[in-house]
């Protein structure tokens, strides 16, 4: 019977795919609730006025870091070791704060601009950011070694979004300079339980 629900936005992709992914990678049944009409008038009713939203015995939580932390903690998905896991809820902020930036700077309406700004961003702030992330990754396999956690899934999904090109003017190869982070995300993309969850989902990764 599935007793809990992942509430988010109607495609794959953002903040609630990374959920998905952890509770489908967990084993848990889950009712994947997707918005796609009526947003205004469920939003008064979240925690924090944003998806996604994680309930469970009548209670919810909002945020998907803090989402995928109780998902990894409760299923083995998130280290024991205190450091480790404070180093990879670090890995998810910066995940985060990437996801911030590029918004902002999606907000760009005048079309010469938006290039100008949007390659700017490839160039500088993704590269930079690249190298970051390709330190903090081992040469093969997952953050922690050979099994996934939930750290994992939230850097695949927000480099699945670059690497789609859905971005205009930001190359899909921007991270391809970055082999541990391009080792990483195929490394996670041919796991079993992503291959099985974009299979029923009929999305090509």
């Amino acid at each position: 019977m599935t007793t809990c629900t992942l509430t988010y936005f109607d495609f794959h992709g953002g903040r609630g795919e990374d959920c998905r992914l952890a509770l489908h990678a967990a084993g848990v049944d889950f009712e994947d609730d997707r918005v796609r009409s009526g947003w205004p008038e469920r939003k008064p009713g979240t925690p924090f006025g944003a998806l996604p939203v994680f309930t469970r015995d009548g209670r919810s939580i909002s945020d998907g870091n803090a989402i995928l932390a109780l998902i990894g903690r409760e299923n083995g998905m998130h280290p024991a070791d205190l450091w480790e896991a404070a180093r990879q809820e670090a890995i998810m902020a910066a995940v985060e704060d990437l996801r911030h930036k590029v918004e902002r700077v999606m907000e760009e309406k005048d079309p010469a601009q938006r290039k100008i700004v949007r390659e700017a961003m490839a160039a500088g702030m993704l590269q930079d950011l690249g190298q970051r992330f390709e330190a903090q990754l081992p040469a093969t396999g997952f953050l922690g070694g050979d099994a996934l956690f939930v750290a994992d899934l939230k850097l695949f999904v927000v480099m699945k979004w670059f690497r789609s090109g859905g971005l205009d003017h930001v190359p899909a190869t921007v991270f391809d300079n970055f082999p541990r982070l391009t080792a990483h995300y195929n490394a996670v993309a041919h796991h079993p339980a992503v291959v099985s969850w974009y299979a029923a989902k009929g999305v090509t990764v």
